[in-house]
């Protein structure tokens, strides 16, 4: 076995734009994708099953038995597209792996005529970012000036270290391939999940598709996560302070 796709049902979708956004760094991208899918009543349609993914199954409530699995929603007339979400828990766990899937992916968007890609993942910094921005990199050119306007950020050169993982593979595939692709990217601190990236990451992704959902949720984890990065600043600079006393 190397991939297998069943398929629930073959919907017919006008012009979809496909929506990749499975965990990476901060969670930020499949946060995202999760909430915006939900919001929509996005209906599973395809699961994709891969020996790349980990050798194990997951139960749930029945404790009935699920093969690890990415899984494709689709949502109809859905702001100016009909949309294609790429959602789950696992990516490939080996180079080859994520190369073989990509390759897949972007293979069975072609084969339901996406008009265009989109890649959600995170930026991590390093540091605790107050203001995140959304970042891009784009399959062409031509496209910076529209995404731009709707509040992405291109800086030259970054991230300076590329773009591992899915994101950037089907980006990267769908280039090649000749579809119309970026990758938006939230700025994170890349420590731990965050919701306030993903909200921001959101917004952008939200003003693109023309689409508007109920963020509230969202926002209130957001909130809560400036809370706690409130409370990790103020306990950093007591022990700054501490520190500076006892060399006095």
């Amino acid at each position: 076995m190397e991939n297998i796709v069943k398929f629930d049902e073959r919907p017919d979708l006008r012009d979809p734009v496909f929506i990749e956004g499975l965990p990476g760094v901060g969670n930020v991208g499949k946060i995202a994708a999760d909430h915006l899918a939900e919001k929509l009543n996005a209906k599973r349609f395809a699961s994709v099953y891969s020996k790349h993914f980990p050798p194990q199954v997951t139960l749930d409530h029945e404790c009935v038995a699920h093969l690890a699995s990415n899984g494709l929603y689709y949502v109809k007339d859905a702001g100016k597209n009909d949309l294609i979400f790429l959602l789950g828990d696992f990516q490939g766990m080996t180079a080859e792996g994520q190369f073989e899937l990509a390759e897949e992916f972007v293979t069975l968007a072609i084969s339901m005529n996406v008009s265009k890609v989109f890649t959600l993942g995170g930026y991590g910094i390093g540091n605790v970012v107050e203001d995140p921005r959304v970042l891009g990199a784009v399959s062409s050119a031509s496209m910076k000036p529209e995404l731009e306007r709707h509040g992405v950020t291109f800086v030259p050169g970054e991230p300076s270290a590329g773009i591992a993982g899915a994101s950037g593979l089907i980006l990267g595939m769908a280039q090649v391939r000749g579809i119309d692709a970026a990758c938006l990217m939230g700025e994170t601190s890349g420590y731990f999940i965050d919701h306030k990236s993903s909200a921001v990451l959101l917004k952008v992704l939200m003003n693109i598709l023309d689409v508007d959902i109920d963020t509230k949720e969202l926002d209130e984890r957001s909130q809560q996560m400036d809370e706690f990065t409130s409370k990790i600043k103020e306990i950093a600079e007591g022990q700054q302070k501490d520190q500076l006393g006892y060399f006095g």
